[in-house]
Formats: structure tokens, C-alpha cells, sequence
């Protein structure tokens, strides 16, 4: 017969719902066990050890031996089934009670009736009847333990001359009975609830600590949780990877000995408590300390943010207070700039105006075109709102853009050549804001890539646990002296381009915690390549 499990409740066929946990229960079953083996051990070394005594066994020899052979072999046969679990767990405890009634009466009764004292080992009885299953079985056990001793009396007066005593002694005994059941009831009960909150409790912990430990993994930030002897507690997944270990390390000095020279500097300063710490990967981290003191020691934590992240904060603020004044800025300008362009359309339309006048007027209408241009850009970076990153697959996304993209433009199709991936590349990023990076980068490559050299390459790849899009053109590469300059601000090396593409590009691939870059590729070809966040690893941002 399989094991309980320990939520199983164990009630008593008499009472309404009451009963104790399977692991407690078969416990103090096991207990009241040990008790009876020991009570009918007892009784044998009277019997065999020759022990005298002359109120205790001078009536009913033959029955006091039956009685307490009879006693042993049925707790050990109980033994048996209760290690074994061969009978269910009420059977047997009713079992191991009832026998318990029946036995130390027919015991109390061969030594001489009540006076001889073996009438209170039923209290233990009724008390672990109260225990063990409680409710109204331990009133049941508790009434059958009093009508046995009162019949016991009963049928001692019939053969024996009795004290008229007895009678108050058995009824008082009774009496105890009852008020030994009424208090273990009580008692397993409120025990029985204490556990059940207990174990309530337990579980509330079980879940906190697990949530607690499943944020502390999720976050993007690397959380290291150490003692004043740089022994490492915790340290979250974020912080491996941050700084490149497989495996939580036992010590600072294993992940860093630049770090823990600081966090010792830092113990002995707590004021200077941030730090900038270089990986072998050539990634900057930020790093700060924090005091965790509990209540019986002291705890360190150490949280370690990776630098884009930690620019792309920065970048948000600033990108707030940019764009309130950029747009104010630009309304200002474009009062004046339209009265500009209208009065310059009118002076073209005047008759008479000779060729040079005319050539005249077409300047200031384009570069009132072109200021207007620049303006629409600098209207579009203030008015950006954050990004809703959302999961994408990037083969699927890549597809369907380049398809709507050649048809909006009126490109040819086999203009774009799309590359997939061998497996699917899940992205986390905002997909309107990758579309405007995605238009900026195609635009540039259909203006500045030679396309009638050849089709232009767009290949969807995963490099460093990153999923990745790399624009490739026919382009002979950007001059090493303006690579610098690339993604600044109204950085342009075309007459007509207003230089903010690439910047907006960048900024918008900052805000998604993604990296827009450029390269040369062996073939001497320009590439744009944009590495996004992996949504199987997506973190949580605090």
C-alpha cells in the first residue's frame, strides 16, 4: 500500500470534518505504539520475572497471563501493519484504542478490581484516543472506557466483597475520563490548526523567497550579494553574464580583482561607493555598493549595470529636455522660413525677372525646402514617445517590411535581397521605431549605395547571443576622418541630406537597448549592422 502523502487528512467516522496531517499522524501513532510495547513488556516481566506482588496478582493468575500475552502479540501484529502501512491509518489507531479498553479492563479485573490501580492507564488511553483521532471518537473511546469499569465493578460485586466506595472511585474515574477526552480533543485541535497555519506560513515563505529569487534572476542588472570576507551569497544570471563567468564564482576576487580591491577601498571609504569596471569583453560597467544589514550579520550588495543601459538612461533624460527645446526651437524658425519661402515663389512668378534672378529664386526655394526638411526631423526626434517593445521574430518582420517598403517606393523587388537565418531569431524592440531605423538605413543605401552596382543585401544572423540585421551595399565605404562624426548630430557629406538620419537611427536604437554600428566588409562594402535584445532572454528593466 503506498505512503499517505502529507496533505492527506485522516477524520474520524464519527465527527464532521476534523482531522490531522498524514505525516503527523502516522507519527504520534508510531509513538502510542512504543507506549503499548512497553506497557505489555511490563506486564510480561510480572509474569515471568517472578516479581512479588501480592495486591497486584493475587486474583485470576490464568486471566492476568492470557490478558497480557494477548496484549503484546496484538501490539506487535499493530507494529507490523503501522511500519508497514498494511492497514489504513483509523483502523488501526481504532484498532490500538479499543483493544487498549477491552484488555486493561479484563487486566484491571484478574488483579483485583478497580482499587488495584491499572484503572488509570486508560486515561493514557482516552488521552491518545483524543490525540490520534479526536473528535467524537474520543468521546465514543471515552464513554466505552467508563461503562468498562463500571461493569467491571458490576461484575467484581457479584463474585467478590467489595467496598461500596468502589462505586464513587469508578464514577469519579468516569468522570476523569471524559474531561481527559474533552482536553485532548481540544488539544489536537488547536495543534492540528497551529500546524496547518504553520505550514501555511511555510509555503507563503517557499513562494516569496522563489518569486524573490526569480526577479533577482530577471534583472538586468547584475546583482552580487557578498560579506565583509568577499564571500559571494548570490549572484544573479545578469551578473555572470555582465561579467562573462559560466558559473557563480566564491569570491570577488574570482569575478574581478580590480572589483574587489575597490569593494575593500570601499569598506575602509563607504563614501566613494561607484565604480567603473572593465571586462575582458571591453565593456564598461558601472558598478555601486550597498550596506544589507540583517539581523544577525551584515551583508554587501554590489550592483553592476551594464554602460548602454546605463547611457540609454541618461540618453532619455536628455532626449526629454532636447526635445521640448528643439520644438520650440523649430516653430520658431518655421514662421519666419514660410514667410521666406512664399515671398521667394512670389518674386518668381513676378514678369521680366531675368535668368540670374531666376536661378536666384530657385536657390532660396530648395534650401527653404532643405530647412524645412531639417526641421520636420528635429520635430520628429521631440515628438518621440518611448519605445513599447513588443517580441518579433525577425525573419518574419524582415519579410514583410522589405516587401512593403519596395511597393511604397516603387522600387523593384530584387532591389533588396533578404537573407534569413538557419533558425528563428526572437527580438524584443518597439516595431514602429525599428521601422523608422530600418527606413533611414535603407534610404541611405538606396542614395549613397550604388544600387545599380548591384542589389543590396539584407541578412538577418545571430552574433553573441544577439540577433542581428545587417544592411549591406555597393557603397566604397565612408572616409576614415568622417567615421567619427558618423552618428553626430547634422553630420552630412551630401548637399542635400540634413545629417540627422543616422543620429535619430542611433537614438532610437539606444532607447531598445539595441546597438546600430558600421563596418567595412571584406569586399570593401559598407554595412550598418543593428544587434537587438534576444526576447529568450528578456530581462527586467529597474
Amino acid at each position: 500500500m503506498p505512503k499517505n502523502s502529507a496533505e492527506t487528512l485522516f477524520p474520524c467516522p464519527f465527527s464532521k470534518g476534523y482531522g490531522i496531517p498524514a505525516q503527523q499522524a502516522w507519527w504520534l501513532l508510531k509513538i502510542f505504539l512504543t507506549y503499548r510495547l512497553t506497557l505489555a513488556s511490563l506486564f510480561m516481566v510480572l509474569i515471568y520475572g517472578r516479581v512479588e506482588f501480592p495486591d497486584f496478582s493475587a486474583h485470576y493468575n490464568t486471566l492476568y497471563t492470557y490478558s497480557s500475552q494477548s496484549y503484546l502479540i496484538i501490539t506487535l501484529v499493530s507494529g507490523v501493519c503501522i511500519l508497514w502501512r498494511l492497514t489504513s491509518y483509523t483502523i488501526q489507531a481504532q484498532l490500538l484504542i479499543f483493544t487498549d479498553i477491552i484488555i486493561l479492563t479484563l487486566l484491571m479485573h484478574a488483579c483485583g478490581g478497580i482499587k488495584s490501580g491499572i484503572g488509570i492507564l486508560l486515561a493514557v488511553s482516552i488521552a491518545s484516543g483524543g490525540l490520534l483521532i479526536g473528535g467524537r471518537c474520543a468521546m465514543l473511546f471515552a464513554a466505552l472506557a467508563a461503562l468498562s469499569v463500571l461493569s467491571e465493578q458490576v461484575v467484581t460485586e457479584q463474585y467478590r466483597n467489595v467496598d461500596n466506595g468502589a462505586y464513587t472511585y469508578a464514577g469519579m474515574l468516569g468522570a476523569a475520563f471524559f474531561t481527559i477526552a474533552l482536553l485532548a480533543h481540544v488539544l489536537a485541535k488547536r495543534s492540528e490548526e497551529a500546524l496547518l497555519l504553520a505550514k501555511e506560513q511555510k509555503q507563503t515563505i517557499i513562494r516569496l523567497e522563489d518569486l524573490n529569487q526569480h526577479i533577482i534572476r530577471q534583472l538586468q542588472s547584475g546583482i552580487i550579494i557578498t560579506d565583509q570576507h568577499q564571500t559571494i551569497h548570490i549572484a544573479n544570471e545578469s551578473a555572470l553574464r555582465l561579467t562573462n563567468l559560466t558559473a557563480t564564482p566564491n569570491n570577488l576576487n574570482s569575478v574581478s580583482s580590480q572589483l574587489a580591491f575597490a569593494f575593500q577601498a570601499w569598506l575602509s571609504n563607504p563614501a566613494h561607493a561607484f565604480m567603473q569596471l572593465e571586462t575582458a569583453g571591453q565593456n564598461t560597467l558601472h558598478t555601486h555598493f550597498e550596506v544589507l544589514p540583517t539581523q544577525y550579520e551584515v551583508f554587501y550588495m554590489i550592483t553592476i549595470e551594464d554602460a548602454i543601459l546605463y547611457n540609454q538612461r541618461l540618453q532619455q533624460s536628455k532626449l526629454a529636455s532636447l526635445g521640448r527645446l528643439t520644438a520650440s526651437i523649430a516653430h520658431e524658425i518655421r514662421n519666419p522660413l514660410g514667410a521666406i519661402s512664399h515671398a521667394g515663389q512670389l518674386l518668381s512668378e513676378m514678369p521680366n525677372l531675368s535668368s540670374q534672378d531666376q536661378r536666384l529664386t530657385e536657390i532660396i526655394k530648395n534650401h527653404c525646402e532643405r530647412v524645412n526638411y531639417i526641421i520636420q526631423d528635429i520635430l520628429q526626434l521631440s515628438r518621440r514617445t518611448d519605445s513599447r517593445r513588443e517580441k518579433i521574430l525577425l525573419d518574419i518582420w524582415l519579410d514583410d517590411y522589405l516587401h512593403d517598403f519596395t511597393r511604397t517606393h516603387s522600387i523593384a523587388a530584387e532591389t533588396f535581397v533578404f537573407s534569413a537565418a538557419e533558425q528563428p531569431l526572437p527580438a524584443i524592440i518597439d516595431p514602429g521605431q525599428l521601422k523608422q531605423i530600418m527606413d533611414n538605413l535603407c534610404q541611405n543605401a538606396l542614395r549613397y549605395g550604388k544600387p545599380e552596382l548591384g542589389v543590396i543585401k539584407v541578412r538577418a544572423l545571430m552574433l553573441q547571443n544577439s540577433p542581428c540585421i545587417e544592411i549591406i551595399d555597393n557603397g566604397g565605404g565612408i572616409n576614415p576622418e568622417h567615421l567619427k562624426h558618423l552618428f553626430e548630430p547634422f553630420f552630412t557629406t551630401s548637399s542635400t541630406g540634413t545629417g540627422l538620419g543616422l543620429y535619430i537611427s542611433k537614438e532610437l536604437a539606444e532607447l531598445n537597448q539595441a546597438k546600430l554600428s558600421y563596418y567595412l566588409t571584406p569586399e570593401n562594402h559598407s554595412c550598418f549592422r543593428l544587434c537587438l535584445m534576444d526576447a529568450e532572454r528578456n530581462l527586467i528593466a529597474l
